[in-house]
Parts: structure tokens; C-alpha cells; sequence
């Protein structure tokens, strides 16, 4: 039965963010309650595909006093063995958390808010949004335009190469989602067709050691947003591709192109019937994703020599393809083409929150999570406040430093009411 609730703290989205910052007020015996729509870490357990492994090592994973602890650091975590991981760190300390409940609006209410959910209305001093910033996948309108004998699903419901129809796939996108999805049918012996972004790559293994560690040595996971050289490239800059399967690999277009057929296109900018239409950018995609892999990796040499470091040394990067012209226009049925895998990212939905903490874009304002609407706050987002913030690596100290935020906040609040 539906009723009229009341806590401190209302935490919404049981994801590994929410359920950090409960772990940080379970500490300081500050009531509050994590409302989840589905089940806990649900977008772990349902909306990756069977293959699905970490990008980053296993080393990263530093949740709350839960650091991982297999006899695999260097590795990369599976998709079962993350969610049980995950799961663990929840049962380590019972968070007070309620499942398959739907938020539905956030608003003021006096000096508070009111949270209304399909199961009953919360009152709270305080709430924290960590549903996270992968809400609405993102399938361009001209989508709509394709002839409907060609298959469309967006990357959030891949799950295993059986499922797509038997022919060739185009996929939109490289940027996480898209290359490793590419490498997935590709191993399977599907003809692959891939419409290449301005997603930057990044070198797996580098003179000796994984990338992730040698720039973790160089203090790059330490850079704030608000002293980064340049911020509106960290906020809106696509994720740099890689892999962690086989133990690691990075991830080169070009080669795959020579290796094993998967053909390349540019950003992809309109369908009408069997017709696709592409950008002419293939190239300065191509060259922008090893310039950035380039760069890289001339960061951990300049590492190496300033610290006087003994590493093996290893050859310059050379490309092994170049594109001889570039293709702006196919026609996909002629090509065998019975598939497009939409990879272009998600948008947040945050129509739900009635609350003036929001931009002319639609995106929260906020310095390392906290609104300037007292007792409005937000956690698990990319940049928060380093780069790790969306990540595991970054979400201890988030969670930490907005437990002590919220708890300053309450106090602020109790000496007002007392005086």
C-alpha cells in the first residue's frame, strides 16, 4: 500500500554511485533511503552484451572501503564477474535500499523536497540523482527514412552476434560500444561495415606496461576538471577505445580493415530507402584517433625519461592502411547489409525534476556534485570531478566528498532551525 514516507536523505539509483554515497552516510548514521527502478546494478546485469569485459584493469575497481581484491589486478573483469563484485560490495554493509521503485517527480517542498514514486511520495531535506547519464539511447531522426527490411537496434540491446540477422551489419559509432561490438561479430566471421566517429583510441600495453598504469604513475587520474587545460574538450570528448578481452588488446581501425575485411566509412549523415550516406571524414577520423594514441604514448615517454626509468623501447607507430578515397554514399542492399547497430551514446532524461538546477542544455549545474539548490545533488557522472568520476576508479572519493557536503549541509540546516 502506497503512503507518505519521510528520511534525511532520499538517494536515487541503486547503481554503483548511489549505493557509494550510502555507504558514506551509513558511516555517518545520517537516515536515508536509495530508491532503484529496477534491481540493483541492473544496467550491468541487463544492458551489456554476453562478451562484455572492463576496459580499465581490475585494480581500478575502488569502491568504498572495497577494493578489488581477485588474484586477476591486471586483468578485466567479465560482465558476471563485475555484477558479483558489485554485489558483494552491497552486501558488505546492507544499504537501506528499496527495488522496483519508479521516481517520478523531484520538487521543492518547503524548505525540502517531495519525491513521488509508483510506490508512495518521500519527504526529505536532501536528494541525490544517481541515475547516471545513460537514459535515452540516441538514434538520429533519418533513422526513420531506412527501408524497413533493414534491421535496427541500438547498442544497449546488443547481446551476442546469433541475434542479428544473417548478412552483413553496419555499425554507427566507435566509440566503447561500437569497436567492441565490432569485434565480437567479427570473431564470429560476420561481414562487418563501420561508420568511423571522432572517438579518440588510446595504446593497451605501451614499453612493458598496461597504458592505465603508466599514466596513472604520470598523475592524468588526478586532473580536476577545474584544472584541466582544456575542460569543454573533457566534457564532451567520446571515451578513448580499447579492449580488455584476451587480457587486453588495443584497438587499431586500420587494421582491422586489412586484417579482416571490416570496411570503413565516415560519420554517417542521412538514409533514404537502401541508401546510406556518409561524411567525407574518414580520414581525418582515422588520423585524429592515432594522434591521440600518438600522444599518449609520447606522454609515457616523456614519463619514462624525466624519471629515469628502465623500459623496453618500442617502435614508432606506422600506419598500416590509408584510404585510397573516400566513400560518401552506398547502397546497402547491394552491399548485403540486413543490419544497423546504432553506437552514437545516450542522452539523460531529467525532465522529472522540477527543480531550477539545470542549464539552457538540459545538464545540471553543479561543482563536484553539489547544486547551488541547497540539498540538490548529483553523483556518478563523467568529469564530476576527475576523469575516473564515471568510473570505479573515481567514485570513492565522489561519494566520499558529497557524504561530507550533504552532512555540512544538514548541519547548516539544524542551526537554523535552532536559532
Amino acid at each position: 500500500m502506497n503512503g507518505v514516507y519521510h528520511t534525511t536523505v532520499v538517494i536515487v539509483g541503486g547503481g554503483q554511485a548511489g549505493l557509494s554515497v550510502s555507504y558514506y552516510l551509513s558511516r555517518k548514521d545520517i537516515d536515508h533511503v536509495v530508491l532503484e527502478r529496477e534491481e540493483k546494478f541492473h544496467s550491468w546485469r541487463e544492458n551489456r552484451w554476453d562478451s562484455f569485459c572492463l576496459v580499465t584493469p581490475n585494480w581500478q575497481c575502488r569502491l568504498p572501503d572495497f577494493n578489488y581484491a581477485g588474484d586477476d589486478p591486471n586483468g578485466f573483469m567479465l560482465k558476471d564477474e563485475i555484477t558479483d563484485y558489485l554485489d558483494a560490495f552491497a552486501k558488505s554493509f546492507d544499504p537501506p535500499l528499496r527495488e522496483h521503485v519508479t521516481v517520478t517527480r523531484v520538487a521543492h517542498l518547503g524548505a525540502g523536497y517531495v519525491v513521488e514514486t509508483s510506490a508512495g511520495d518521500w519527504t526529505c531535506e536532501q536528494v541525490v540523482i544517481a541515475t547516471g547519464g545513460y537514459d535515452a539511447p540516441i538514434v538520429p531522426p533519418y533513422a526513420e527514412n531506412l527501408d524497413p527490411a533493414i534491421a535496427q537496434l541500438h547498442s544497449r540491446d546488443y547481446r551476442r552476434p546469433s541475434q542479428i540477422p544473417e548478412g552483413a551489419t553496419l555499425i554507427v559509432g566507435t566509440g566503447q560500444s561500437g569497436v567492441q561490438i565490432m569485434e565480437d561479430l567479427v570473431r564470429d566471421g560476420r561481414q562487418v561495415h563501420l561508420a568511423v566517429g571522432p572517438a579518440p583510441r588510446s595504446p593497451r600495453k605501451y614499453r612493458g606496461r598496461d597504458a592505465t598504469d603508466w599514466l596513472y604513475d604520470i598523475g592524468h587520474y588526478d586532473i580536476t576538471i577545474d584544472n584541466h587545460p582544456d575542460p569543454v574538450k573533457a566534457l564532451t570528448q567520446t571515451n578513448h577505445y580499447m579492449s580488455g578481452r584476451d587480457g587486453g588488446k588495443e584497438i587499431d581501425l586500420r587494421q582491422f580493415h586489412a586484417e579482416d575485411g571490416v570496411q570503413l566509412y565516415g560519420s554517417v549523415t542521412g538514409m533514404a530507402g537502401t541508401q546510406i550516406e556518409f561524411l567525407p571524414d574518414l580520414v581525418k577520423n582515422l588520423d585524429d584517433a592515432d594522434r591521440s594514441y600518438c600522444g599518449i604514448r609520447d606522454q609515457i615517454d616523456a614519463h619514462i625519461a624525466r624519471e629515469g626509468i628502465d623500459a623496453p623501447v618500442e617502435p614508432p607507430f606506422e600506419k598500416v592502411w590509408e584510404p585510397e578515397r573516400e566513400t560518401t554514399e552506398i547502397d546497402a542492399a547491394e552491399l548485403g547489409i540486413t543490419t544497423v547497430i546504432w553506437s552514437i551514446g545516450f542522452r539523460p532524461d531529467y525532465s522529472w525534476i522540477e527543480v531550477d538546477a539545470f542549464d539552457e542544455r538540459g545538464k545540471p549545474r553543479f561543482h563536484r556534485g553539489v547544486t547551488d539548490v541547497h540539498g540538490l545533488h548529483f553523483i556518478g557522472l563523467g568529469w564530476l570531478n576527475t576523469w575516473g568520476s564515471g568510473r570505479f576508479l573515481g567514485i570513492d572519493a565522489d561519494s566520499r566528498y558529497l557524504a561530507d557536503r550533504i552532512e555540512d549541509q544538514l548541519a547548516v540546516s539544524l542551526r537554523r532551525v535552532s536559532a
